[in-house]
Order: C-alpha cells, then sequence, then structure tokens
C-alpha cells in the first residue's frame, strides 16, 4: 500500500516494451524515453544489419543490454553491472540513481505457456525514502522497504533465475561500491595523510 501523499509514476507493459517501461518508471516521467529513440539507438549500434540484433525482429521492443546503456548514457547516466557474488550491503546507495534488473520471464499465448524463455527489465527506485519495485507486469509499484530491506531483496532475486543487476548512476561515478577489503583502504587514506 502506498502512503497517500506519495504519486508515483508507474507505467504499464505494453507490446515488448518493458526496457522503454523501466527506464521511464526510474526516471518517473512518461517524456524520459520514447520507442522512437530506442529504435534509433538500435540502428545506430548495427546500421549496415538487415535484422537489428537489438530488438525484437517484429520491432516491438525486446531491446537488449547495448540498448539500455547507450539511451542511459544519452542522458548523462551510466549503468554497472553488478557482480552478484558481491554482498548488496556493498551498494553506497545515497550515489545511486536507481536500479534496472533483468529477469527471466515466462512466454504466453493467452492462458497456454509457451516453451519459450525471454527475458524481462525491471527498475528499482529510492521515492520518499521507500524502495519500491516498478515492474512493468506488476498492477501497482510495489514497496520494498528501507535500505536494509533492499538489500535483502537484493540478496534473495540475485540467486534465483539467472536475474541480473545494473546499478544506474550520474555521469561516470565510479564511487557506487565499497571496498571489498576496507582495511586495505584504511591504510591508503592515512598513507596519503601522512604526505
Amino acid at each position: 500500500m502506498l502512503p497517500e501523499s506519495t504519486t508515483i509514476y508507474h507505467e504499464k507493459q505494453s507490446k515488448e516494451l518493458c526496457a522503454l517501461h523501466a527506464l521511464n518508471n526510474l526516471f518517473q516521467s512518461k517524456e524520459a524515453f520514447k520507442q522512437m529513440e530506442l529504435d534509433a539507438i538500435c540502428f545506430s549500434l548495427s546500421p549496415n544489419n538487415y535484422i537489428n540484433p537489438h530488438r525484437s525482429i517484429l520491432g516491438i521492443g525486446n531491446y537488449d543490454v547495448n540498448v539500455l546503456i547507450a539511451a542511459l548514457q544519452n542522458k548523462g547516466y551510466s549503468a554497472f553491472w553488478f557482480d552478484k557474488r558481491k554482498d548488496p550491503k556493498m551498494l553506497k546507495l545515497d550515489k545511486i540513481f536507481g536500479f534496472v534488473m533483468n529477469i527471466p520471464s515466462e512466454c504466453r499465448l493467452g492462458f497456454l505457456w509457451l516453451p519459450l524463455k525471454r527475458r524481462h527489465w525491471i527498475s528499482i527506485k529510492n521515492i520518499n525514502g521507500i524502495y519500491y519495485n516498478l515492474d512493468s507486469k506488476l498492477p501497482n509499484p510495489s514497496p520494498i522497504g528501507n535500505e536494509e530491506d533492499l538489500f535483502n531483496y537484493f540478496r534473495n532475486q540475485l540467486h534465483i533465475n539467472d536475474n541480473q543487476l545494473f546499478v544506474v548512476v550520474t555521469g561516470d561515478n565510479y564511487n557506487w561500491i565499497a571496498s571489498e577489503d576496507t582495511s586495505v583502504d584504511q591504510q591508503q587514506i592515512q598513507s596519503l595523510d601522512n604526505r
């Protein structure tokens, strides 16, 4: 249940445009990205291919990670793959704009499940101190909770079904993850301070 004072933009699934929905949900605006823009990125990535490898051959979406990364870069943001072997607690949440996950998705035709394996993009964002799953296949944004809840959510999600997490930051900010060996960091800081 959403707090009454919180208005959250939440695009719903249409065609195979989950990457577009994930980006717009992440930026909380239907104007952030358009399908034409993502299609243009596909063609710029593979201008000489009759069948573009970065989207569905039907032209109804199903964009790959290259399109997502290029779209973010066009707006001055970067996406970094998060190594699921690391503890999500290493994430410096105050340095992160949001998250995009790529998860397996079942394919069905009406009530019939098809044996096709597809991928689906979802975004996760902090809105007024609460992290939300903004999956376009959900009827409403789903509250994850506070920072500790988010870390637990990522721990669970990254150990099932080959889910992949991308961290979205402004510019080329490489300061979004803590070092694994803080003792080395402290030694380096002390040696710099002694100069």
